[in-house]
C-alpha cells in the first residue's frame, strides 16, 4: 500500500518544488537576537523574526526559566486537569489577564491551540461567526471544527462586515472574529468600528493579539489599548511565542465565563500537555518587566517610524503599517526569492512571501522590526535593500 502513497507523495513534493513553494528550513546556531549565526558560522542581522521586543535572549527571562527549572523540575507530564496545573501556570494567567484589563485566562500549548479550541465549545449550529478575510490560518480552522454559521468579510471593510452582520441578525448569537495586526500586511484592524458595529447588530468580538500584544498601543497592551477599549472586548488571544519571549504557549484571556467554559470543553486544553514550568516562570517576569517600563516598547516604536521612513523615503513601495510588519512589496514571487536570496549575501535575513501565502500578484519581502535592533542595524538593511533594489530594478 505505502508504495503506491509514496509515489503519490513524491510527485506532490516534486509539483512543490516545481513551482517554487517548497520550503526549506534555516538552520540558527545561537540564540535568536537582532544578529544571529547560521550553521555555516556567518553571522546575519535578523529581519524575519517575531522577536518584536529582543526578549528571545534576555538574561531575566532566561534566569527566570533556570530558577523554575530548579523549583519546578522540567515538564508536568500531564494535561493541566489532571496533574498538569502549578502555582506558575495560575501566576501567569493571573498575570496575562491584569495585562490586558480581562476577567480570566487559560494557557494552551500554542496560540493555535486557543484558535483551534475557541469557537466549538462556544457556538452550535444555531450561531453565526463573521471573519474578518484576511484571519490567521488557525482562526480560519478552528472555525471549520465549529457548526456555527459561517460569514465573512473584506479585510478591514466595515461596509462588508455590517452587511454580514445584518445576514448574522437570523441567528442566536453572532461573535465578530479578527486578527489585530494582519501579519503578512502590518495593518492594525479598526476596533473602534469593529466595537460600533457589535454594539448596533448586538454581536461579541474576538481580537488575536498574536502580532499586535507587546507591540501595538502606548504600553504594548494590544489594539483594546489602543483603540481604549480594554476590558469591553469579550475574547482575546494570543501568544507567548513572539513579542512575549518568543518560546511556546498561547492563551485566551476574556469574560470569566467564557474562559470557564473553555476549561470545561476546549479539546485543545483538555488532551495536550501543560506548557514546561520553566516558560510559565518566564511568561510571569515577561509581564513584570513590561509593566515595569516602557523602555522596550519604546525602541520598538522608534525603529520602526525610522525604519518605515528611510525605506519609503528610498522609493520602496511600503503597504501602510502601525505595527513592526513592514511589508516591502514586489508583486512578482520569484522577485521576492531572488531578492531575499541577494540579501541574505548582503547579511540580511528577511524572507520572501507569495501565493497562496499571500494573494497571486502580491508577493513582497516582510520586514520584522524588533527592539533588538540597533541603529546601524536598520541602517545597514536600509542600504542592502537599496543596493539590491536598484540592481534587481526595483528601484529607478
Amino acid at each position: 500500500m505505502y508504495t503506491n502513497f509514496q509515489n503519490h507523495l513524491q510527485k506532490e513534493l516534486a509539483d512543490i518544488k516545481e513551482a517554487g513553494l517548497y520550503k526549506n528550513e534555516r538552520i540558527i546556531a545561537s540564540p535568536q537576537s537582532g544578529e544571529i549565526t547560521l550553521q555555516d558560522g556567518s553571522k546575519v542581522l535578523n529581519f524575519c523574526a517575531n522577536n518584536y521586543l529582543g526578549l528571545a535572549n534576555d538574561p531575566r527571562l532566561i534566569a527566570a526559566a533556570k530558577e523554575a527549572m530548579d523549583t519546578h523540575g522540567y515538564g508536568m507530564a500531564s494535561v493541566r486537569f489532571i496533574c498538569g496545573c502549578s502555582d506558575l501556570h495560575k501566576a501567569l494567567e493571573k498575570k496575562i489577564a491584569e495585562f490586558f484589563g480581562t476577567e480570566d485566562t487559560i494557557l494552551y500549548a500554542a496560540c493555535f491551540d486557543a484558535n483551534g479550541g475557541v469557537f466549538e465549545p462556544l457556538l452550535t449550529d444555531q450561531d453565526a461567526i463573521i471573519s474578518d478575510a484576511l484571519n490567521h490560518a488557525s482562526i480560519i480552522d478552528g472555525v471549520r471544527l465549529c457548526k456555527a454559521v459561517r460569514y465573512r468579510y473584506k479585510n478591514a471593510d466595515m461596509a462588508d462586515l455590517e452587511e454580514q452582520l445584518k445576514a448574522a441578525q437570523a441567528q442566536r448569537f453572532r461573535l465578530i472574529v479578527t486578527d489585530g495586526v494582519f501579519s503578512m500586511d502590518g495593518n492594525v484592524c479598526p476596533l473602534d468600528k469593529i466595537y460600533e458595529l457589535a454594539q448596533k447588530y448586538d454581536a461579541m468580538v474576538m481580537v488575536d493579539e498574536s502580532h499586535s500584544a507587546g507591540v501595538v498601543g502606548n504600553t504594548g497592551r494590544g489594539v483594546t489599548e489602543r483603540y481604549n477599549l480594554r476590558g469591553k472586548i469579550e475574547i482575546l488571544t494570543g501568544t507567548l511565542g513572539k513579542a512575549f519571549g518568543g518560546a511556546i504557549g498561547g492563551f485566551t484571556t476574556g469574560k470569566r465565563e467564557i474562559i470557564d467554559m473553555l476549561r470545561q470543553r476546549s479539546r485543545p486544553y483538555l488532551f495536550s500537555n501543560s506548557i514546561p514550568p520553566m516558560v510559565a516562570a518566564a511568561g510571569c517576569k515577561m509581564v513584570d518587566i513590561m509593566s515595569e517600563t516602557n523602555e522596550l516598547q519604546d525602541k520598538l516604536h522608534s525603529n520602526t517610524e525610522y525604519f518605515v521612513g528611510k525605506m519609503k523615503a528610498a522609493g520602496f513601495d511600503i503597504k501602510p503599517t502601525e505595527s513592526a510588519i513592514c511589508a516591502v512589496m514586489l508583486y512578482d514571487a520569484k522577485l521576492s526569492q531572488v531578492m531575499a536570496a541577494k540579501l541574505q549575501e548582503e547579511g540580511i535575513y528577511v524572507t520572501g512571501f507569495y501565493y497562496p501565502v499571500v494573494p497571486k500578484d502580491q508577493a513582497r519581502i516582510r520586514v520584522q522590526i524588533s527592539a533588538a535592533h540597533e541603529p546601524e542595524h536598520l541602517d545597514k538593511c536600509i542600504a542592502a535593500f537599496t543596493k539590491i533594489g536598484k540592481e534587481l530594478g526595483v528601484l529607478k
